[in-house]
């Protein structure tokens, strides 16, 4: 019998475990948590001490879960019209508003807890990256640029990281050129996600660049907040003084923007998530990839 209980204690758990999880989106990490380690890697010009890397994880994923959560409880009614979003589980009832909040809560606390772990700038610069990162999820009913918000909740992560490894920021043109280009990527591919929920948007008094300047314009903004994402990846290649690995895995995002364009091109979103998570899901280990290479295996070599 008490095999038996707890045994179906541990399912509970692991059932809420699974829900949490997909409520915060967390394989939607693989975005962000690249970029942290390009700037975390190049700014310690290789690996920085095992106590530094494990707080930057840890920053990354507490701010990352902090913002996805308090996003879900304060979108919950906007979720429950949209077809999109319904199955989402404050709305289904799979999980309280409350339990979303208060583990929103605890993230910002660990979030907090790591900054501090790290050195006294990320702990003083903490309260700025949470009004960024929770502010976001308010933007959209005023702005239709909030799509640029969400990419700066997401430069944080590499600049963060820079910082945390440096301890000041008098290097700054390189992480900020970081910086940008993950701003801009950020935006663009948000644009494109965006361009499904038009019709929702305007019903529901939300504000969006697709929904304010129609699907055309909006896929044109979408290119050009890419092109320019590129332009911030190969200005840090140049500002890091970089490698040839770090150049063809910049000129790699780069066919990969482009990739992703062209499967939304003429406005067909049939295509959408897979432009979304597969691709866009790749274009940080790209990068990445290019960074290890330049630091780890050519500068061995010479």
């Amino acid at each position: 019998m008490t095999f038996y209980t707890g045994s179906r204690m541990i399912q509970t758990v692991c059932r809420k475990t699974a829900v949490v999880l997909e409520m915060i989106k967390f394989q939607h990490s693989v975005f962000a948590l690249p970029f942290a380690f390009v700037g975390m890697i190049v700014a310690a010009n290789g690996m920085p001490r095992l106590w530094t890397f494990f707080w930057i994880v840890a920053a990354c994923v507490f701010a990352r879960s902090a913002a996805m959560a308090f996003n879900r409880w304060t979108d919950v009614a906007f979720d429950a019209e949209n077809p999109r979003t319904r199955d989402r589980a404050l709305v289904t009832g799979a999980l309280d508003t409350s339990f979303a909040l208060g583990f929103a809560w605890i993230c910002v606390g660990g979030f907090v807890l790591s900054a501090a772990m790290l050195n006294p700038l990320c702990l003083w610069l903490s309260p700025v990256a949470l009004v960024i990162l929770l502010g976001y999820s308010y933007t959209k009913r005023f702005t239709r640029y909030a799509h640029f918000v969400l990419g700066l909740a997401l430069a944080i992560a590499p600049i963060g990281a820079w910082i945390a490894v440096r301890g000041d920021f008098r290097d700054w043109p390189a992480p900020v050129a970081l910086g940008v280009g993950v701003l801009m990527w950020t935006a663009g591919f948000d644009i494109i996600y965006a361009c499904q929920d038009v019709d929702v948007d305007r019903r529901s008094g939300l504000w969006s660049i697709p929904q304010s300047l129609g699907l055309t314009r909006a896929l044109w903004m979408a290119r050009v907040a890419h092109g320019l994402a590129l332009m911030g990846f190969l200005a840090f290649w140049r500002l890091g003084a970089l490698g040839m690995a770090s150049l063809i895995g910049a000129l790699g995002v780069g066919g990969l923007l482009v990739a992703q364009h062209w499967m939304v091109r003429g406005g067909d979103l049939s295509r959408v998530n897979v432009a979304f998570f597969h691709i866009n899901s790749m274009v940080g280990f790209v990068y990445l990839c290019g960074i290890l290479i330049d630091l780890f295996v050519w500068s061995a070599e010479v």
